[in-house]
């Protein structure tokens, strides 16, 4: 009986879930400047509606009474994870949510209108109230959970990692990276000194790009029924699991990091549209942490998008969607192109984890107090220059203003990115070793097998398992890094 009211409960919260991812997607990429207001106070009251339904005190009731009844395999696992989520809930008081609700969403209405204009000065008073507000959630979650603040903020998007475990993960690979980005840089320049890169013409419609970014969706599996694609500020993956929002931004001089763009955001979407619907309302139907998610995206991205194989089966679309015949030789160095850059969002595999690296430890700062947000520009810039021999000091727009997940609060959950490559990788080399000739249906533009493999071992399994647990079922090992390494060297090395 209370396992049936815990299951009724989950009902009424996804569909409050559904009415606020349904409402920010909308906010970030159709509603018109003037409904910002009104569209923050309607997300702050239904959030803190949401959070009261779901941190109401007999709910623990139900927990405790519910592990005393006869359930089957899926409803104990459930039950798992029912109490996991009332403890993360009941960490924080529903005012405080409304609260944050409020503050988050004016500061990101405010950064997609202050970013193109680089204005730091007024931006910078919206993001200190952010991040004062991510501070006391932090420490009112590491007060129930007994965790340190930061941990208990990464706790959030992937339950269990901890910054002492994953900052040896990051030393070792900047260590890495150290010697190989100039490797790398290396063997690129003297591949263009026999072969120099073929120039883009510079001419691509947004609409034409657009019916590309639908066709390579459609043919990864994407499905058009139950998902869109819609332009923003930046490249997200939003809505809910039958109602997919996906989202681009465009370039007309050049079509490749849009394209890329919507295939990551198509991973994203593809482990929502592939998630059990039979647990749809409970939390073991949710996608198992944002390590997992972004190593779902990246494999689409990077695995997929970047393979030669792709491109094999790519180039006739391209063409004919654009206009141009490409030749391989002509496109992959453009796919694979490495270079020291600004943009998260923009780099390629190689220096894509120092971009997360700096965002990882200036967070850590930021949370601890230790350094202040008026700080954040000379700090960014510094770790640019010591990272990637650039700076960013003139201009913050391609600096700390560059990303919306400070605007959104979204504090511990960078380093999803990069464990999530490192996750794609060894995925990837679990793929190929159970089907080795994977590569040869790929250039034929056959992703079933891919889909397969991913859908039985990642998607289907929702939240039953921690992320060790999921990758070492998925791949037979533990999370190694040397994948992730020996992938870089075997694409980009000598």
């Amino acid at each position: 009986m209370s396992f049936q009211k815990l299951d009724e409960l989950c009902h009424k919260l996804e569909a409050l879930e559904h009415a606020l991812a349904i409402l920010g997607a909308d906010e970030a990429t159709h509603m018109a400047v003037g409904g910002g207001e009104k569209r923050a106070e309607a997300m702050g009251a239904l959030a803190g509606m949401h959070h009261r339904q779901a941190t109401a005190p007999e709910i623990a009731d139900w927990i405790d009474a519910a592990g005393n009844e006869d359930l089957d395999e899926d409803q104990s696992l459930a039950l798992r994870e029912f109490r996991r989520q009332y403890l993360n809930m009941t960490c924080l008081p529903s005012e405080f949510v409304e609260r944050q609700t409020g503050a988050r969403m004016r500061c990101e209405q405010l950064w997609r209108d202050l970013r193109a204009k680089g204005d730091w000065a007024g931006f910078m008073p919206a993001l200190d109230g952010v991040i004062r507000l991510v501070r006391e959630e932090a420490q009112l979650r590491a007060d129930k959970l007994g965790l340190d603040p930061y941990d208990a903020l990464m706790e959030q998007f992937d339950p269990g990692n901890r910054a002492a475990d994953i900052a040896p993960v990051f030393d070792e690979l900047k260590t890495f990276l150290k010697d190989f980005v100039p490797e790398a840089l290396a063997v690129q320049e003297a591949r263009l000194a026999k072969r120099p890169l073929k120039a883009l013409s510079g001419v691509y419609p947004i609409e034409r790009q657009r019916e590309l970014g639908l066709a390579m969706m459609n043919a990864v599996g994407f499905d058009l029924t139950h998902g869109s694609l819609s332009v923003s500020h930046h490249p997200f993956c939003g809505g809910v699991p039958t109602d997919v929002r996906i989202t681009t931004r465009y370039k007309t001089t050049e079509f490749l990091s849009s394209l890329m763009g919507v295939l990551h955001e198509t991973g994203h979407a593809l482990y929502e549209q592939n998630l059990p619907r039979e647990w749809a309302h409970w939390p073991l139907g949710r996608a198992r942490g944002m390590a997992v998610h972004e190593s779902q995206s990246l494999f689409v991205e990077k695995q997929l998008g970047r393979n030669p194989a792709f491109w094999q089966w790519a180039l006739p679309t391209v063409e004919q969607h654009l206009g141009e015949a490409w030749s391989m030789d002509d496109i992959l160095p453009h796919v694979h192109h490495v270079g020291r850059g600004l943009i998260r969002v923009d780099a390629d595999e190689v220096t894509y984890p120092l971009h997360v690296i700096l965002r990882f430890e200036l967070e850590q700062e930021l949370i601890s107090g230790r350094m202040e947000t008026r700080d954040i520009p000379e700090a960014w810039d510094a770790k640019m220059q010591a990272y990637l021999v650039l700076s960013t000091i003139e201009n913050p727009a391609d600096g700390p203003m560059q990303d919306v997940h400070w605007p959104g609060a979204a504090f511990g959950y960078f380093p999803s990115y990069t464990l999530g490559a490192m996750m794609a990788a060894q995925q990837w080399a679990a793929l190929t070793r159970a089907h080795s000739d994977v590569n040869e249906e790929i250039a034929q533009g056959n992703f079933e097998t891919v889909n397969a493999w991913r859908r039985d071992n990642i998607w289907s399994q929702g939240s039953r398992w921690s992320t060790p647990e999921l990758m070492e079922r998925a791949t037979g090992e533990k999370l190694k890094a040397h994948y992730f390494m020996d992938h870089l060297k075997s694409r980009y090395g000598a």
